[in-house]
């Protein structure tokens, strides 16, 4: 009797879970991708022809807490408690023409002052001067549609996600903690390819300065064999970046001039299943390049990695797993665990590091502006030889790092007049 009810209620919950699932799927548009990083993260570049004439106050957020469980030698462990805010006004003068104006500030729970520097590696500047209670940046972007298929942005960029790196050229977590990218930014929409093109100015000298001017030129394009929207959908992402640490005018003359290059090229397939439960699945190849064209700032001057990855999104649900071997391998923006040098130990370098990753994301969204997103991740680090900074080398053993994390977008617009 008692394996006869405890079947029912089996039972129950089963179809409960079935019927959940199949109210979460139709909450979506048919389609709609299950990833974290496109209901959260990133952020739609078109302008909305309907509110021409407008003046808005748009208020732009994201909230987060992550927590970093690492282990091995790669890198060490953090947690990320805080938020990003950028309140702005926003007015579109025409149909074409959209400008936005405010600041951007990053604030850690607990923290009470910030370092004046930029919030991505420049290693030659440290900065020395301090903000209080909050990092916070002026905010300014002007963006016009050219035509149909071309659109230029000058100031504020649609950066990180927007780009859509692969994982070993660049660290999701970048989303949440570094500045926003400023600069030029041409974009390119179409059926058969899509391009972004962008210039990111991180750091800039005045005469007698300290520290090194510092800008990153990017590419990122997708060649897509037929409708993104078939059955089977083909697709070759080309990606490069270059980031050169210079300047002719500071004062530091012991560090020569640096230039540091990456960049990818795949192929990947999408089975869109047209089932509202079993939406589709993905699977893409790559191979990652690295180059150090001047200067002696890593201990490779070349390199290259191989990045295998996979996903099935079920309902609001993305499983994903991925595969990566490299050697001699450094990414600009990417996390230490794609790489062969370590950020524990200063100077130890890895033999053909590998890693095996499993994860998965849960995110949805509520309404325009408004989505959440979760992610757990379980990263397998293969055993693989070591130099240390002694020069000897040794066996590193296998590693299994976690990471877990918690995000909300929150991005209200509000009309102000209409002229």
């Amino acid at each position: 009797m008692k394996f006869q009810e405890t079947m029912r209620i089996y039972s129950i919950f089963r179809h409960a879970v079935a019927c959940l699932c199949v109210w979460l799927a139709c909450a979506l548009p048919p389609g709609a991708s299950a990833q974290v990083a496109e209901r959260v993260y990133r952020t739609d570049h078109r302008i909305d022809t309907a509110r021409a004439r407008e003046l808005r106050v748009e208020l732009d957020n994201i909230s987060f807490f992550k927590d970093n469980e690492y282990a091995g030698k790669f890198t060490k462990g953090y947690t990320l408690p805080g938020l990003w805010l950028q309140p702005k006004l926003v007015y579109y003068p025409s149909r074409n023409i959209q400008l936005e104006a405010g600041f951007h500030a990053l604030i850690y729970h607990g923290a009470n002052k910030y370092p004046s520097m930029a919030y991505q590696d420049i290693a030659v500047w440290k900065g020395d001067q301090y903000q209080k209670g909050v990092h916070i940046l002026p905010y300014f972007r002007a963006r016009m549609t050219l035509s149909e298929r071309w659109h230029i942005v000058l100031g504020n960029l649609y950066g990180a996600a927007n780009h859509r790196l692969i994982e070993p050229l660049y660290n999701p977590e970048l989303n949440l903690t570094a500045d926003p990218e400023m600069g030029l930014q041409v974009l390119y929409d179409s059926r058969p390819f899509d391009l972004d093109v962008w210039v990111n100015w991180q750091s800039f000298i005045f005469r007698q300065d300290v520290h090194q001017e510092a800008f990153t030129v990017g590419l990122s394009a997708r060649v897509k064999y037929n409708d993104p929207s078939a059955r089977f959908h083909f697709y070759s992402p080309v990606q490069a970046l270059a980031q050169h640490r210079g300047g002719e005018i500071d004062t530091i003359y012991t560090h020569s001039v640096q230039t540091l290059m990456n960049g990818a090229v795949g192929a990947g397939v999408v089975w869109n299943t047209g089932h509202p439960l079993f939406r589709c699945a993905e699977a893409e190849v790559d191979i990652a390049g690295y180059y150090q064209q001047a200067g002696q700032l890593w201990p490779f001057d070349s390199g290259y990695g191989v990045y295998a990855r996979a996903a099935v999104d079920i309902c609001d649900f993305r499983v994903k797993a991925s595969y990566w071997r490299c050697d001699d391998f450094i990414s600009l923006f990417g996390s230490p665990f794609y790489g062969a040098v370590s950020m524990v130990e200063e100077g130890a370098v890895f033999r053909r590091p590998r890693m095996v990753h499993l994860g998965a994301e849960y995110s949805r969204r509520f309404a325009r502006g408004f989505s959440i997103g979760v992610e757990v991740d379980v990263y397998q680090h293969l055993s693989a030889d070591w130099r240390d900074a002694s020069g000897a080398w040794s066996s590193a053993g296998s590693a299994t790092s976690f990471s877990a994390g918690v995000y909300m977008r929150v991005n209200p617009s509000f009309l102000l007049k209409r002229f």
